[in-house]
């Protein structure tokens, strides 16, 4: 067994081999072919010159990564209305658009301000707010997160489901070549944008994952050569050591109250277990007794679950564990000879796993009412699902002609996308919850 977990522990370092740092372009790899047409004017500007940022560009990008909407080419646009009374409906009804969205952008203050509006192109009927233009304020440096919350009031207003393009992800990029590589863990806008370092290292980086009030990160990192689990609040970038146990300290996972850590641990007979630990009374409970590898431990939305990968039936399996009654496992994985990394979705509805699929480690979705699985993505070696906080989208670790990248696929499996870069390792993504003093 000892030899199975190592084996998986060079494997996951071996993703940093050869890397380099690189900013993220984006790839559309798959389109939903029954996707809602929407046209995104480019919105209009108020004052003089050029307009200082394409908000229309960023929104559309956010709608159609959704895998829910086809926003139109600005090309094929016929006029360009910025506010209602402008727009001549049956031309965006030849052009097959269901709905409009037209706006401005203005200064303001420090910075600026949008002011749009949603129309539905059959009827001519404004859709929200009967009377004013909605309304997003930022300041100057911060056009893109603007733009992204535009695109979140638009997509909750057509869909029902709160929009997930104000959120962050976190990743470890790797630069460089052994033996003289250096990791860092970063922080960026869901689109790979803005990204922000909060730490760098000459070891090795793993397992990051975000405290529930998106606050903080935990994560393993190597240095001292060994591994140890950190907390770093991710706006001070103050961190703290809370697991540095002999042998193996891994898989950190946040309960929903953001009280307790699930980790992997190993005990000296080279046992690999997973237990919990209580980050203010460091309480260290044992939740799996099966002498062979339980690790990747994650909550179920209500903190009374916890889901691990298992081999005790032979080879890697998904097992669900009562946190009050850890001595009893429930096997939940059933397709295929290898799942592993599970991930719940926010509504506690499904877990995303790694499967292997003909021969290919591809990221799926089980239904945990139903055991059935379904296969989204269609890579070679794909790995670290990881939710949105909406539940809409996965992001994902996969290659591209031999390089670690970063991928979305929508969890209907309809729209994906690359993250590709032209030199560099990216892996481990993890996508941030919600901010709680978000509003609607």
């Amino acid at each position: 067994m000892k030899k199975t977990f190592a084996v998986f522990v060079c494997f996951a370092l071996s993703w940093f081999a050869a890397a380099a740092n690189a900013q993220l372009v984006i790839e559309i790899t798959k389109s939903a072919e029954d996707a809602v047409p929407i046209a995104i004017v480019p919105f209009g500007w108020t004052s003089s010159g050029a307009a200082p940022f394409d908000v229309a560009e960023v929104v559309a990008a956010d709608l159609r990564r959704s895998g829910r909407f086809a926003p139109l080419d600005p090309k094929e646009m016929i006029d360009r209305p910025t506010q209602g009374d402008q727009i001549r409906f049956q031309d965006w009804r030849y052009l097959k658009s269901d709905f409009i969205v037209v706006g401005k952008l203005m200064p303001e203050g420090q910075g600026y301000a949008a002011q749009f509006e949603i129309y539905n192109v059959l009827t001519g009927q404004k859709l929200g707010q009967p009377s004013d233009p909605r309304r997003v304020t930022a300041n100057a440096n911060n056009m893109r997160a603007l733009s992204h919350r535009v695109a979140d009031i638009i997509f909750e207003q057509l869909t029902g489901v709160r929009g997930a393009f104000s959120t962050r992800v976190a990743f470890v990029n790797a630069e460089g070549t052994p033996p003289k590589q250096r990791y860092k863990l970063v922080v960026s806008d869901y689109d790979g944008e803005n990204q922000r370092t909060l730490l760098s290292s000459d070891e090795p980086i793993m397992s990051p994952a975000w405290s529930p009030d998106g606050q903080s990160l935990a994560y393993v990192s190597f240095e001292g050569k060994a591994s140890a689990i950190y907390v770093q609040t991710v706006r001070t970038g103050e961190r703290k050591r809370v697991s540095a146990r002999a042998g193996i300290n891994g898989a950190p996972a946040w309960s929903p109250d953001g009280k307790t850590l699930a980790l992997t641990l190993s005990r000296k007979d080279g046992d690999v277990d997973v237990y919990t630990l209580e980050l203010n009374s460091q309480v260290l409970t044992r939740m799996t007794f099966d002498p062979g590898i339980d690790t990747e431990p994650s909550w179920s939305s209500d903190g009374k679950k916890l889901y691990i990968n298992s081999d005790r039936a032979g080879g890697p399996q998904i097992y669900e564990i009562e946190v009050d009654n850890p001595k009893r496992a429930t096997r939940v994985s059933f397709e295929g000879g290898y799942n592993a990394r599970p991930r719940v979705s926010p509504d506690g509805k499904q877990l995303a796993v790694v499967t292997l699929d003909r021969g290919n480690y591809r990221i799926a979705v089980i239904d945990l009412a139903s055991k059935g699985m379904q296969v989204l993505s269609e890579g070679r070696q794909d790995e670290s699902p990881s939710f949105a906080p909406n539940g809409a989208v996965l992001i994902y670790a996969t290659q591209d002609r031999g390089r670690g990248v970063l991928a979305t696929v929508s969890t209907d499996g309809r729209t994906a996308e690359r993250f590709t870069n032209t030199v560099g390792e990216v892996r481990e993504p993890v996508w941030a919850p919600f901010a709680p003093t978000s509003t609607n």
